[in-house]
């Protein structure tokens, strides 16, 4: 960019830093009057904008369905998951187009990140819900950075600002990451079950160690099967926990956000925020790569061979051997 561009872009942005600082929060508690844009108003939970089968009383929905803002902002980060896919795929064609390569890119590197982890016939099992999770996750985050996110709503009587935004990120909704918490510890118990049978029961109820002491009245082999069944307690706790983990790390995350564009914008209006919002399409990314990676490596602990049987027979024929 030559001189005569880079000073006329540069004085722009700084005036409208400048501009924005005076009327934003910051510069009108300077100035001694009120800020241009209210006090944001952050809800927990969601608010409804609609009642199917049912009547809205206020901001409640009596005797229906409530579809909720973030309800909304999943079903429309599905729709464009499968426009964007659909219109990708359509006419595929040995040369492909722009999208057809951004989708064949995405892909390919996820496809090659599960199976580096997974080995390629696990991986191939793995895929199909893992890069689900993936594009759901990043896609509802990017896509909560659109203008029309903030903006858009209704109004309650008597205010002057939107109350009820039309739209909210799915993500800052905690029954969002919870469900996709659920179905992620579903899939991979299932998984787990599939490649070993009743068998993968047997690393949470580990009690062939205390009953064999039990049978042989052999001290020192009960006391080493109630660690064993206690392992196995903490075994099953682990996974457990595993749903509260995966839910509140990825809500946390996407409410931070939130909160953080909220404020920015509310203390500096024009500029300061774009940094944010650059900071919140890495985040996006980030948070769906880790839920999908722990999704990747809780799965193929899951269908990896069990060393805990192999110690456990190793266990009973060693006190066998003693006894």
């Amino acid at each position: 960019m030559s001189r005569a561009v880079l000073l006329p872009v540069a004085g722009g942005a700084a005036a409208l830093l400048i501009v924005g600082f005076v009327i934003g929060a910051v510069g009108a508690a300077m100035l001694g009057r009120d800020a241009f844009l209210p006090v944001p108003q952050v809800h927990l939970a969601p608010q409804p904008i609609a009642c199917l089968g049912g009547t809205m009383a206020g901001t409640a929905c009596e005797g229906g369905f409530a579809v909720t803002n973030t309800l909304l902002s999943a079903w429309a980060t599905t729709l464009v998951i499968l426009l964007v896919f659909v219109g990708g795929t359509r006419a595929m064609r040995l040369v492909p187009g722009r999208l057809q390569s951004l989708i064949e890119m995405l892909i390919e590197a996820l496809y090659g990140f599960i199976t580096s982890v997974a080995g390629e016939r696990n991986g191939r099992r793995f895929f199909p819900l893992l890069m689900t999770i993936f594009l759901f996750v990043a896609f509802n985050a990017w896509m909560a950075l659109l203008p029309i996110y903030p903006s858009v709503g209704f109004t309650a009587p008597g205010a002057d600002h939107v109350t009820t935004h039309l739209f909210r990120s799915a993500g800052t909704d905690v029954n969002m990451p919870l469900a996709l918490a659920l179905v992620s510890f579903a899939f991979v118990e299932i998984w787990g079950l599939r490649v070993h049978g009743i068998g993968y029961l047997r690393e949470f109820v580990r009690l062939g160690g205390l009953f064999g002491g039990l049978r042989r009245l052999n001290p020192g082999q009960i006391f080493y099967g109630l660690v064993d069944a206690a392992i196995g307690l903490l075994e099953l706790l682990s996974h457990l926990i595993r749903l509260l983990s995966f839910t509140f790390r990825l809500f946390g995350n996407m409410l931070a956000g939130e909160i953080v564009l909220f404020m920015v914008t509310f203390l500096v209006i024009f500029l300061a925020p774009i940094a944010f919002y650059f900071l919140e399409i890495l985040v996006g990314g980030v948070q769906a790569l880790i839920f999908t990676g722990l999704s990747l490596v809780f799965a193929v602990m899951a269908v990896a061979p069990h060393a805990a049987h192999d110690e456990e027979h190793h266990a009973d024929a060693a006190h066998e051997a003693a006894r």
